[in-house]
Parts: structure tokens; sequence; C-alpha cells
């Protein structure tokens, strides 16, 4: 936005720049509890799949204790170790991050271990990872886990598309996504990092125990193995659910269903079924796996699989103009909802609010506050809002300039009215003023008027002015998008 000569209208440009700043800064309760909430999720995740991978050492274990499996199980076996241990490493360095983070951020412990910090800290997230270079760190690190992770030829093979840890190759990379996020959502990208790190490890795991081969093992205890590919997506993001029996057998024929649907089982005994994320919060797909045991019992084990559907931040709402609406005008507004469209509603105080998603448009009518209500998962957010009229434009002829060639002001045919410094494309219309010519050739003062934006009443009275002259219009009338109002008076002086 360009800043205008006159200094009073500086100022006000000025004053609107330090506010939209203060606003950006502001982070509502609402936000905050939503990225505690998706951090809670994103940790029990990272348990729930090191329990998984927990099972699949103990099966790879006892294969290399078993003569059949043995020699294979010798050659796989170091393959997931590698894997755990690289994984280990990374999930330590990625939670004293977290810790830095908390630190950085007025980290105090109470007598019960409980940690508080600054939530909202926009501060502390862009001075580790962007000032203190601690995000190109994290960048070099999760390529150099990655490489680790891939350096087996068949493991490569399998993964290196699609695996879960990747960073992006373009600007700054991960230090892009710390820069002024408050402290809460800092760490919770760090927990989706350790999300994909475990999930990275189990592939590989898991991978290299299928690898092992199929052999007759004597069950004492029997598991199902369910994974998912993360437990937080965006809308339009997929979610893969995995199903099998552990430590694998022909001999168990696994029968399973998912979301009520008959899987079958690929030659690593597992079913998969991928899903598209749709909607916004917490959702749930039934799995079922059956399976026959040595004995030639049938089991069942049932399982329910959690995943949330985000959108960035909680519920919100931005004017996309200006932080106020104007009177007479459409305007724009941008609303967020943490849920699907079908379980929001937007609704406003004052005026109309029309338009379907995200895309809204206000109109109002009167000046004061207004607030836009946005009820989603049965809680409503209101965000208010200034109401002005818009501002008045400036009558201008020509150059719209106060001293002006005579001869130049002679030629003039039209005047208009302008409206400077606003960020909305409108337009105003002369409907009426009166007009005083005096000085030089105008031996006493000659009132006039005009109609419209044309000057072609007063073109005699313009014609017998000279270097020295001067025009005063007053009583101006202006035509707006909110009706007609009178504007300040102009004067020119000719030379």
């Amino acid at each position: 936005m360009a800043l205008p000569k006159e200094p009073r209208q500086k100022m006000i440009n000025l004053m609107y720049l330090v506010l939209t700043a203060m606003l950006a800064l502001n982070v509502s309760a609402e936000v905050i509890e939503a990225f505690r909430t998706v951090d809670t999720s994103l940790q029990n995740s990272n348990k729930s799949i090191e329990a998984g991978n927990t099972t699949l050492f103990k099966s790879i274990a006892s294969k290399l204790s078993d003569p059949p499996s043995a020699v294979n199980a010798a050659k796989w076996a170091p393959v997931a170790n590698d894997a755990k241990k690289q994984s280990d490493v990374m999930i330590a360095y990625l939670e004293d991050l977290k810790l830095q983070l908390k630190t950085a951020s007025d980290l105090k412990k109470g007598e019960d271990g409980k940690e508080e910090y600054k939530l909202d800290d926009l501060n502390a997230s862009s001075m580790l990872m962007d000032e203190q270079k601690k995000g190109k760190d994290l960048d070099d690190k999760l390529k150099a886990y990655k490489a680790a992770m891939l350096v087996n030829p068949e493991v490569k093979a399998a993964f290196e598309n699609i695996f879960p840890v990747e960073v992006d190759p373009s600007g700054d990379g991960t230090t892009a996504n710390f820069r002024m996020m408050p402290t809460v959502a800092a760490i919770t990208l760090l927990s989706k990092y350790q999300n994909n790190i475990r999930n990275a490890e189990n592939q590989v795991v898991t991978f290299a125990h299928n690898k092992i081969g199929e052999v007759k093992v004597i069950y004492d205890k029997f598991a199902a193995i369910v994974g998912q590919t993360s437990n937080y997506v965006m809308p339009g993001e997929k979610v893969t659910i995995s199903a099998g029996v552990g430590a694998y057998s022909t001999i168990a024929l696994p029968q399973i269903t998912i979301a009520g649907s008959n899987v079958p089982v690929n030659a690593d005994g597992l079913a998969t079924k991928d899903f598209t994320a749709e909607g916004g919060g917490e959702k749930s797909i039934a799995v079922n796996v059956g399976y026959t045991k040595p004995d030639g019992s049938i089991a069942s084990i049932p399982y329910t699989i959690k995943y949330t559907v985000g959108t960035p931040g909680g519920a919100a709402v931005m004017a996309d103009k200006m932080n106020v609406f104007y009177i007479g005008v459409d305007n724009p507004v941008t609303i967020g909802s943490p849920t699907g469209w079908d379980k929001t509603n937007a609704t406003i105080s004052a005026g109309s609010l029309t338009g379907s998603g995200s895309k809204r448009m206000v109109r109002v009518s009167s000046i004061g506050n207004v607030s836009i209500n946005v009820t989603a998962n049965g809680s409503t957010t209101q965000f208010p809002f200034r109401v002005k009229r818009i501002p008045s434009p400036v009558f201008k002829i020509g150059a719209g300039k106060a001293r002006v060639p005579a001869v130049d002001f002679k030629n003039q045919d039209f005047c208009r009215a302008d409206l400077e410094a606003f960020d909305f494309d409108l337009r105003f219309s002369v409907v009426s003023a009166t007009v005083y010519f005096s000085g030089t050739g105008f031996p006493s003062t000659t009132p006039s008027t005009i109609s419209g934006n044309s000057l072609g009443n007063i073109k005699s009275l313009m014609a017998r002015c000279g270097p020295g002259s001067s025009i005063s219009f007053i009583n101006i009338k202006v035509q707006g998008p909110d009706g007609v109002r009178n504007i300040d008076e102009a004067t020119i002086q000719l030379y």
C-alpha cells in the first residue's frame, strides 16, 4: 500500500498497518486448545505404533532361534534393528527440540511434574528454528535419517517413493513452517515428525519381518496387527489401514473386514484399504481380524482405528479486504472451520451473510459493530467487526492540484470525485456544486453551479480566467454506493 503525501492520511495508513500487525499476533484460546488436542492425539498414536513394533521384534527374535527361519532372520534382523536405532535417535532429537522450545517460552514445572509454558508465544519458534538455524539442522537430520533407513537396496526399492519422512526441497524447507508459529503449534508439528518417523520404522521393520519368510510357528499367544499411515490428516489426504495376523502363516487363514467390507489378504498377510479424508474432526473405522488357530478354533479380534481430520487452526473469520465492514458494498470474508461445512453454521448479528463454504459476502447498512458467529462441534465462536461508512472522496479537476496553469484549467471539461487510499475499487460521481470565481478577470465574486461531472455550465466563466484567478467549489454533493453525501470544499488557484 503506497503512502500518500498528505501527513494526515499518511498517519491513518500507518495506524492501519500497525493494527493489522496487532491482529495478526492475536492467537485465540480455541486455536491453542485445538493444537493441544492434536498433539495429545499424535503422542497416543506414537505409543500405539511403538507397541506394534515391539510385537514385530519379538516375532523376529523367535525366528532367529528357529532353524527353519534362522538363516533369513540373521540377514534381516540387523535391518530391523538398525531401523529402530535410527528412529530412536531421531525421536530423542525431536524431543530435545520440544524441550528447547518450551524453555524459550518460560517453561516451569510444578511439584507434580506438570509442565507450564507460554503456549501462544510467537517468538520462541522463530528464534530457535530460524535465527539459531535449528530448522536447517532439522532438515539435514531428516535427510540423513531417510538415507540411513533406505541404505538396504531392497528396502530402498520398496519405499523410496512412499517414505513417510520428507523434507520440502524448495525455499527454506522446514524453517519456513516455524516462523511466527505459536509454541504449542511448533511442538505439535514436531510430534507430527515423530509420528512419521515411527511409521517409517514400522514400515521397514514389517518389511524385514515379512522377508524372513512364512515358516511354521508354534503360537503360544495370538495378536492381530492393525495399523494406519497417520492419525492426523488434512481434507483430501489419504489414510491407509493395514490389518493382519502377527507372525503370519497361511494356516491362520485370516478373514479381515475394514469398515464393514471384506478385504483380501496380500502375499505378506496384510489387508490394506485406502480412505480419502473428508470433513473434519475425529473419525473412526471398524476393523475385524478373524483367523484360525493351530488347534482349529476360530478367533476374532475387533479394532477401532481413530484419526483426526483437521483444518489449519480452529474456527476463524478473516475480512479479505480490511479489518472493518463498509456500508453499501460487498465485504468479502473467509471463514475457516475445524469441522466439515455439513457440521458448521455461520450467522451475522446485523446485515446479511451470503454464500457458502469458506467464501462469504457481508452487507451492512448502519455504523456500529457486528459479529459473525461460527458454530462448529456444538461450540460457538464470536468474531467482532466494526462497521464504517465509506471514506469521502476528494473533488478534483484535471491533475487534482491546488495550483495549476490557467491554460490547463480552461481546457478541462469534466470534474470528478476520487476515493483515495482505499482497498475497494469504488466509484463516486459528482451530483452538484456551487462555484465561485474571483481574482483576475472577475472584479466581483461571480457565483454559478454545476450539475453532474460536466463543467459545461461554467465554461464561459472559465474562459475569462487567467493567472491570479481563484475558483472555489463549495456545497459539493456526490453519489456513492451508500447514497448522496457532501464532501470537503476545493479551491483552485491559477498562475
